[in-house]
Order: C-alpha cells, then structure tokens, then sequence
C-alpha cells in the first residue's frame, strides 16, 4: 500500500472491499415489484384526469361566467 495514496486508493490492496449487490427487500418477488408499479401508474392516471376535469370545469365556469 502507498503511503502518499489518496483515501480511495488505500482501500485497493491484497483484499480489497467486496460491493454486495443486494436489493433493499430481497423477499419481494417478480410479480409484486410489478404489480406495485402498476397501481403507482394507476393512481397517476386517476390524478392526471381528475386535474383534467377540474381545468375544464373552470374552464366552461368562465366563458359561461364571461357571457
């Protein structure tokens, strides 16, 4: 090891440190991480049109308002 090595390259020797690659919840399976983002995206989709809807009632609530 290099006495005169910067802080990262001292970790670099005979045994350097081993990265583990581990999710955060390994017990979670293929269908649950899917079906989770599936009612993510639904519950964006029901957000994106509820604003849709509330926009146009403020929308036609104007111009009716305006005549």
């Amino acid at each position: 090891m290099d006495p005169y090595a910067s802080p990262k390259e001292k970790k670099i020797g005979a045994k350097p440190p081993k990265i583990q690659h581990v999710a955060p919840d390994p017990a979670r399976s293929r269908s649950e991480r899917m079906a989770e983002k599936r009612a993510v995206a639904a519950e964006r989709r029901a957000i994106k049109k509820s604003a849709r809807r509330h926009l146009k009632q403020q929308m036609l609530s104007k111009v009716e308002g305006g005549e």
